[in-house]
């Protein structure tokens, strides 16, 4: 065996035992980060809240008498339960606030779980809002 071909094999197995070493289990990634957390709807207030709770999905509705209910699910990213609290502040067509603040909710979600959380505004006013998020007390 001349040089090149032992050179060749020398660097073929570095970078097959670099290669499986990099491999093993890994986490699902959550494909709508990037989609419902960058709308504007829905935020982290702190960077914990940030790495544990995702929102998954996000539902909103017209009430008969014109209120505007939310539906958010949020999902755990974490494998053990976790405490979160979330609010909901309602915003008129130019995104100002109408006033309409929900207190903050506790809120514990199982390890890898998702829960769906309920909001409704308090007047008609309501076309837009924005879910906050951020870890228990």
């Amino acid at each position: 065996m001349n040089t090149k071909q032992l050179s060749l094999a020398a660097v073929t197995a570095v970078f097959l035992l670099l290669a499986g070493c990099a491999t093993g289990p890994s986490r699902p990634q959550d494909s709508t980060k990037y989609s419902i957390e960058d709308t504007g709807k829905f935020t982290h207030l702190d960077k914990v809240a940030q790495a544990a709770v995702s929102c998954t999905n996000l539902q909103e509705r017209r009430l008969p008498d014109g209120r505007l209910e939310v539906v958010a699910s949020l999902r755990n990213r974490e494998d053990g339960d976790l405490k979160v609290q979330i609010n909901c502040v309602f915003k008129d067509e130019q995104g100002f606030t109408t006033g309409d603040e929900t207190p903050f909710r506790t809120l514990t979600i199982a390890g890898e779980a998702t829960e769906a959380v309920r909001f409704t505004s308090a007047n008609p006013g309501a076309s837009k809002y924005t879910l906050r998020v951020r870890m228990a007390r």
